[in-house]
Parts: structure tokens; sequence; C-alpha cells
């Protein structure tokens, strides 16, 4: 740690709540360590808000690379293990579970920091967001017709209606897919008109980046996967398998979990397994890098930058003054 942990002591106005964002594996676990740890030290401690959707999930362990109590280094987490796999995660239900979370926070001294890959969650939590309405009814007629004809067919009518929202939404994500589709038959705007503005709905509000160049990320993803298939994660998406995961909406569409489980079926081999969910997960780490590279609010450090707490806490120093 740098020496300048006791720098959030002097911020003036209120309590902070920070976001690590970035690319998956790029350290975003461990600088959101080190930020609450500043925090705790300076007095006012630091306590982390999971926001990757699949950590949710109980049981999702070592696929999802959370992080084993043991390595947490007494730091709080919250919003981590809260679902069953076979329960749908909303953005909508995550936005109350975490707002509530960092008002209680804030109103105890605490410092919030959120982290993780979702950035859909990361900007619910943290800037204007108000979700459109739903329809059962509408739902339902959607998601039989996802079943039927398969998410490539839906993804086709979404780019004839929306072309933003279909380039922004992989072809195999059925589930934002019937979503998209879903708030365009309702409210007759776009879905990305619905998507939340740069504007932070919380005082405070703070984003660090933690920037990664690209070769460096794709070894360390291989390495991460590899990693996985090690620590038993075939037998966690088989013992998942018989809890209702391939059921799950959500989480059964989870990057690596799909792949593992066409390998447990004899659709794949072993290595086709890993070789899918490296591909994947490298595809996934380019959408987050440029989704979030759109946000000009976000304060960029290197991953590999020794000074990295230190910027880090001037960035947060620098919104809260």
């Amino acid at each position: 740690m740098t020496s300048a942990p006791d720098s959030p002591a002097r911020v003036p106005v209120g309590l902070p709540v920070v976001a690590v964002v970035g690319a998956t594996a790029s350290g975003k676990t461990a600088l959101s360590l080190d930020l609450a740890e500043a925090f705790t030290a300076a007095g006012t401690p630091g306590e982390v808000l999971n926001t990757d959707a699949m950590q949710l999930y109980r049981g999702m362990d070592v696929g999802t690379a959370k992080l084993p109590p043991a390595e947490r280094r007494g730091v709080v987490h919250h919003l981590l293990d809260v679902l069953d796999v076979t329960e749908p995660a909303s953005v909508a239900e995550f936005q109350a579970w975490a707002r509530g979370l960092v008002a209680d926070l804030r109103g105890r001294g605490r410092v919030p920091v959120l982290v993780g890959g979702s950035a859909l969650y990361t900007r619910a939590v943290l800037d204007e967001f108000e979700f459109p309405g739903t329809d059962p009814a509408l739902r339902e007629r959607l998601e039989a017709e996802l079943a039927q004809v398969g998410s490539g067919a839906l993804h086709a009518r979404l780019a004839a209606v929306d072309p933003a929202a279909a380039a922004s939404i992989l072809p195999e994500n059925g589930r934002r897919i019937v979503r998209a589709l879903e708030v365009v038959e309702l409210t007759g705007r776009s879905f990305t008109a619905t998507l939340p503005r740069l504007e932070y709905a919380l005082p405070g509000a703070v984003q660090v980046g933690v920037d990664i160049d690209r070769p460096t990320l794709d070894a360390r993803i291989e390495q991460r996967v590899e990693q996985m298939f090690a620590d038993g994660f075939v037998d966690e998406v088989e013992r998942l398998l018989g809890e209702g995961l391939a059921e799950g909406r959500t989480a059964g569409r989870a990057i690596g979990y799909r792949e593992v489980a066409d390998h447990l079926a004899g659709v794949l081999s072993l290595e086709e397994a890993k070789e899918r969910t490296v591909v994947a997960t490298r595809r996934f780490a380019r959408r987050q890098d440029s989704w979030f590279r759109k946000d000009p609010r976000i304060t960029w450090v290197r991953f590999d930058d020794p000074d990295r707490l230190t910027r880090a806490l001037a960035a947060v120093r620098a919104a809260t003054a």
C-alpha cells in the first residue's frame, strides 16, 4: 500500500461512493480491497458492494472468480450469494438493494466501494436510471417466441426496429433481446433511450477504471480459465445443474457455465469447453471495455502502476472536494 491511505479523511463534503470498473481479469478486485483498506485506515471504514450479476448467485463461485472469504482481507462484502440459480436477476431489483445499502452504509459513516464487471448494474446504482414498466403477457409471448425461433431471429427483429440496441446486445443474449423488444413495444421508444443517463444520481459518486492492454488481458483471461478448470469448475457446474442451473433464465446463460454444461452433455470435449470459455470471455471483456470507455467521468489507472491507489484516492478527493 502507498503512503496515502489517510487522504480520504480530508474529504470535506460527505462520504464518497466509489465504483471500480473495467474489464474482467483486469485487477478490479485487488484495487477495490486496497481502497476499502485505505478508507478504513483513515477512520471511515470501506465496505465492498458486488456489482457482478453472476456473483449474486449462491454456488457460482469458481466460474465467476468470486473472492473466497479468506481472501477478502477482513473487508465486509455485500450482495454476494443472495439468489438461487433458478431465480432471475433483475437490474431494477438490484438497483433497489444496492441503493438501500449505499444509503445505510453512508449513514453509518462507511464508504461503499462498488466492484464488478456488470456495467449496467454499476450504472443502475450510480446514475439517473428509471426502469420502464413490464407487461407479463407481452413478456410471456416474447419468451415463447425466443424458445421457438431462437435468439438469432429475435435479434434480427430487434435490429430492424432498434438498430442501436441490437448493436449493443449479443445475438445469443436472449433475455436482454426479449427485454429490449418488450420496452420498444410498450413505450414506442428505443431501448437505448431508456438506458441510464451520464448523470450521477448519488452525490459523491466516483468511478475509477482499471486500464490494461489487450495482449496482457487476453493472457490473463486464458490463465484465469485454466485455473478455474483446475479448481473444480466442472464439478461446480455439475452440482449446479442438479440444482436447476439449466432452467435459470439468468444464471444458466453465464459464460463458462453453458460451455461446461455442453461438455457434461457430451456436446463438447473438455478442451473445446475451455477454448470456448476463453473466446467468450475475451469477447465479453472487449464489450465491457467499450462500454466503460464511453463514459468520460471515469478516471483510469494502469493495472500495473505502483501508484494506482494514490491516483485513485486523488480522484476521490477531486470529486468530493
